[in-house]
C-alpha cells in the first residue's frame, strides 16, 4: 500500500487490504512498517515528524485491534510509539480476540545521514525478540532492518516461533552505498532484501528443502495483497528432519556475544 501523510486515510486503506485478506482466508495479516503514515525516516531530520508518534493506546492499535476482533485475524502492527520521553520502532501483537499480547521494539536501528535517519528518532529497542502465542500460532516479528542479524531469526525460533514477520517500508529499494547514497529503487528482477529473507527462512522455521524459494512476490507498484498458507505441522516435521536445529554448538559461538568478536570471559 501507498502511504500518505494522512493517519485516517492509512488506517481506511489497511483495513480495507486486511479485509481483503481475510476474505480469503488470512489468519495473520501484516501490514507494512509505519503504515499509519508516510516513512519519514528516510526523508530527513527535522523534530516535528515526533509528533507522528502514538502510544499503545492511540489510535492505530485502537483501529487495528476492533479490525482483528471483527474478521478473527491477528495482526502484528507496527507504529511509532511514544513511551514517556522515549521513541521506539514497535510492533503490536494482536491477536485474534483484539487482545494486544505484547509488544516488540526494533532492535537494530539502520543508518545515519545520509540515507536514513531512524537513528534520530528512535531508540534501540529494549524488549529482546519476542514470540506470541497467538490464535493462529506462533509468530515473531522483527522489524525490517532486523532480518539483516541472524540471530534475531534464531533466537524467535528457538522461543517458540512457527512463523516470523518482517514489517519492512523499503523491501522494494536498494541499500545506500558510495555510488547511490540516497535509497533508490532495484535495477534487477531481486534485491538484497529479498536474499536475506531468503537465508532467514533457510534457516528458520521455514520448509526446508523447499526454505527460501520464493512464493509469491508483490508488483513493485500499485496495492497488492499476497496470501500464503502453510501446513504447520507439515513444517515441524521437515525442521526435525532437516537438522539445522539438532547439530547447532552454541558453545561455539560465544564470540558472537561481544560488539568486537573477542571471546567473553565466562
Amino acid at each position: 500500500m501507498a502511504c500518505t501523510w494522512d493517519r485516517g486515510e492509512n488506517l481506511d486503506t489497511a483495513a480495507r487490504l486486511i479485509r481483503e485478506a481475510a476474505g480469503q482466508g488470512a489468519q495473520v495479516v501484516l501490514p507494512p512498517e509505519l503504515f499509519p503514515m508516510r516513512f519519514f525516516a528516510l526523508m530527513d531530520w527535522t523534530s516535528e515528524y515526533f509528533a507522528l508518534s502514538e502510544t499503545l493506546e492511540g489510535e492505530t492499535v485502537t483501529a487495528m485491534r476492533a479490525l482483528a476482533r471483527e474478521l478473527d485475524v491477528a495482526i502484528p502492527c507496527n507504529f511509532f510509539e511514544r513511551a514517556d520521553n522515549a521513541y521506539f520502532n514497535t510492533v503490536a501483537m494482536i491477536d485474534a480476540d483484539g487482545e494486544v499480547l505484547g509488544i516488540y521494539r526494533k532492535t537494530h536501528i539502520p543508518g545515519g545521514p545520509p540515507g536514513c535517519y531512524e537513528k534520530l528518532y528512535t531508540s534501540y529497542g529494549d524488549t529482546g525478540f519476542r514470540v506470541f502465542d497467538t490464535a493462529h500460532g506462533g509468530v515473531g516479528s522483527g522489524v525490517c532492518w532486523d532480518q539483516w542479524f541472524p540471530e534475531a531469526a534464531r533466537i524467535m525460533c528457538r522461543t517458540g516461533a512457527e512463523a516470523l514477520f518482517y514489517p519492512t517500508g523499503i523491501g522494494c529499494a536498494a541499500m545506500p552505498g558510495p555510488t547511490s547514497p540516497r535509497w533508490s529503487a532495484p535495477t534487477g528482477s531481486d534485491t538484497r532484501w529479498a536474499t536475506w529473507a531468503r537465508r532467514r527462512s533457510g534457516a528458520a522455521p521455514s520448509s526446508p528443502g523447499r526454505g527460501g524459494d520464493v512464493l509469491q512476490k508483490a508488483p513493485a507498484e500499485g496495492e497488492a495483497v499476497l496470501r500464503q498458507g502453510f501446513d504447520l505441522d507439515d513444517l515441524r516435521e521437515r525442521r526435525a528432519n532437516w537438522g539445522v536445529f539438532r547439530d547447532r554448538r552454541p558453545d561455539a559461538c560465544t564470540p558472537l556475544l561481544t560488539l568486537d568478536g573477542a571471546t567473553p570471559a565466562l
